[in-house]
């Protein structure tokens, strides 16, 4: 029995230096003369057991409380890089502009104005001095002197100098000069037109005595009677056509000097 009392008092005194508060329930027990008295094994290791627990429900407690601690840490360190990141990923990226070669715009020229209203030079009149106009010109009759029209030229009559204009008609007209359009140059039968025709296209049935420049294509008809050369994109001569003179492609697609190289 005294084995008993001597484990018990060893292991109270053990659970006192582990768990505070411990004392009370062991000096009830120790205070109990038990030499006297049968000791009831089971009830012992019960109240061992019941110590045990206790002992061991403090010491686990221990670990419990510090671990969420611990939880609270990590959860801390883990919040500060997140935020961390999205302060990253949130800071907005500054994109560096590529260096832009800006080239400026070219000036294009406002196209020339054409007014609706016709000149006429009726067959009665003739004027001598150059004309300009806003609108297009008709000279049925004759004119010495220059003429400058943002619109139709068309002369039916006779014109002893230069012409400049959109368009260009001549139907049986007499004409000594140069003539220069930004359109097509019609050259009706029966006209004569003693110097050189510049144009983007050309129909020519009457007689010309001069060179034929022309951009884009040119149609010689079977009345035409061309003395010069025609430089153009592509020519169509028709049968009965008369051309003294020579009749380059120098405006066509094709490399012709490259085939030969």
């Amino acid at each position: 029995m005294g084995f008993f009392k001597d484990f018990k008092d060893d292991f109270s005194e053990a659970v006192n230096d582990l768990v505070p508060g411990a004392e009370e329930l062991d000096t009830e027990d120790t205070a109990t003369d038990t030499l006297d008295e049968e000791i009831d094994v089971q009830s012992e290791l019960s109240k061992l057991d019941g110590l045990l627990e206790q002992v061991t429900k403090r010491v686990d407690g221990t670990p419990e409380e510090a671990a969420p601690a611990t939880a609270k840490q990590e959860n801390t360190v883990e919040d500060t890089v997140t935020m961390e990141t999205r302060e990253v990923v949130n800071e907005p990226v500054r994109e560096v502009a590529p260096a832009v070669n800006v080239t400026p715009n070219p000036v294009v020229a406002p196209s020339t104005p054409v007014d609706d209203e016709t000149a006429v030079i009726t067959a009665g009149m003739t004027i001598k001095g150059d004309i300009e106009s806003t609108g297009s010109v008709d000279v049925q009759g004759g004119i010495e002197g220059n003429i400058t029209c943002n619109g139709k030229l068309v002369v039916t009559g006779v014109v002893h100098g230069n012409s400049t204009s959109s368009e260009f008609f001549a139907d049986a007209a007499k004409i000594e000069g140069e003539v220069n359009t930004s359109g097509t140059a019609k050259i009706g039968v029966g006209s004569v037109i003693i110097g050189n025709i510049t144009a983007t296209s050309a129909v020519i049935a009457g007689a010309v005595k001069g060179d034929i420049d022309v951009q884009g294509p040119v149609v010689v008809d079977t009345s035409a009677v061309v003395m010069g050369n025609i430089k153009s994109r592509s020519v169509q001569i028709n049968n009965g056509a008369v051309i003294e003179g020579f009749c380059p492609q120098r405006y066509a697609d094709v490399d012709v000097e490259g085939l030969f190289a």
